[in-house]
């Protein structure tokens, strides 16, 4: 098949040398990415549901979760949630075959909830939450090209990638991955709600991260006090094996200890009063916020993972750069990839896919340009895998 693939060499900075660079990642329970969670969750369980009876997976999408926060009273001590936070699942879904009524809202709910009561392990799920499903049937034009033989498109839309991740974003990720994982474990007065931001200035990096803390595990002000540091030191610990750089590191600055201002909760999220959440305001399918990079804004959470591409080729674009970067051999310092889909039309035959490419000093480029464009070709071919790869767990999309 011959695919509108385009390579070009990008005149640009590689962002290592580029003097300010800002990195975000939101944690596993911060409101936005337990919107992404449940709508993805909800996608897989459906997902499974609809091969274990049919063999295939049917047409849904689940993008559309929101998260409003409750209200509670936090005190060292252990406080109380006093309003459950409200999560409303809504998408469409296939809800019907051959007058067959199928229970997806079942299978939505029992998602949802088993993925709250696995990444929120402060949080009361029955008590503390409550829970809607508003699911509903998809429209006929969709379900209709989603249901030819050769899969095609169900949006117009773009995905994007880049490689490789620069020494901040790895930091940034591997830092909350490192909350969340090692840190939390051993210190479980930490709540999953955790953010970090990066911002390096030349070779200064200063990560200013919030952690909720989980006021039941905290007897006093000197206690958390005196773990809010010893977090502050392990995580620098942590983050300086990955950076020669000087690095800095601040942990819930909006704190003020003279006025009896701590970051405290009773659930370790922060949804538990008042703040909110929405599928694709937190990362992209990276993993990452990069203001810096080429991104887009669609939202890969909760869409399905057989036609639609703004899940697909945001999956793709990433990976194709990284086999990009990797095949250079130190000759490619960097590349950024865009796939551009059309409505209707097959998904491994984009309208177009880029890839710029950032090359290292006197290399010939023209010896590249055949094997970046048979590492795209090659992914687009087999776009297909992605979606055993999505529905087994083994893809992450925020």
């Amino acid at each position: 098949m011959d695919r509108n693939i385009f390579i070009e060499e990008l005149k640009q900075l590689p962002i290592e040398k580029q003097g300010v660079e800002f990195v975000e990642r939101k944690g596993i329970g911060h409101p936005d990415s337990i919107a992404d969670g449940l709508a993805e969750s909800v996608s897989r369980a459906l997902c499974k549901m609809y091969l274990a009876r049919y063999g295939r997976i049917l047409h849904h999408n689940t993008d559309e979760v929101e998260v409003v926060g409750g209200q509670s009273a936090p005190k060292f001590g252990g406080g109380a949630i006093l309003e459950p936070v409200y999560v409303l699942l809504v998408g469409r879904a296939t809800t019907e075959v051959n007058g067959e009524r199928l229970p997806y809202r079942t299978c939505a709910v029992k998602a949802a909830y088993e993925y709250l009561e696995k990444n929120c392990k402060h949080l009361d799920v029955e008590w503390d939450v409550m829970l809607d499903c508003r699911i509903g049937q998809g429209s006929v034009d969709l379900r209709g090209v989603y249901d030819t033989k050769r899969l095609l498109a169900n949006d117009t839309s773009f995905g994007v990638g880049f490689a490789p991740f620069s020494e901040t974003e790895k930091i940034t990720l591997e830092t909350e991955k490192f909350i969340n994982g090692k840190l939390c474990r051993s210190m479980p007065e930490l709540g999953e709600d955790v953010k970090v931001m990066a911002c390096r200035m030349k070779n200064s990096i200063n990560l200013t991260i919030a952690v909720a803390m989980v006021d039941c595990r905290l007897a006093d002000r000197k206690a958390y006090e005196a773990s809010i540091e010893q977090a502050t030191e392990k995580i620098s610990d942590f983050a300086q094996k990955f950076t020669d750089r000087k690095l800095n590191v601040d942990v819930n600055t909006a704190d003020d200890y003279k006025k009896g201002i701590y970051y405290l909760t009773v659930s370790g999220l922060s949804m538990e009063n008042g703040d909110d959440g929405s599928v694709g305001r937190g990362n992209r399918a990276n993993g990452l916020i990069t203001p810096m990079r080429p991104m887009s804004m669609e939202a890969s959470a909760g869409k399905n993972p057989v036609t639609h591409v703004g899940k697909l080729y945001n999956i793709l674009a990433t990976q194709v750069a990284k086999d990009i970067h990797k095949a250079g051999r130190g000759d490619i310092l960097e590349v950024h990839t865009r796939i551009l889909s059309q409505i209707g039309k097959p998904i491994d035959d984009p309208q177009a896919a880029s890839a710029k490419v950032i090359y290292a000093d006197n290399v010939n480029t023209r010896r590249y340009e055949k094997e970046v464009k048979a590492i795209f070709d090659e992914k687009l071919a087999n776009i297909t895998d992605l979606t055993k790869q999505i529905v087994a767990g083994k893809v992450s999309v925020f």
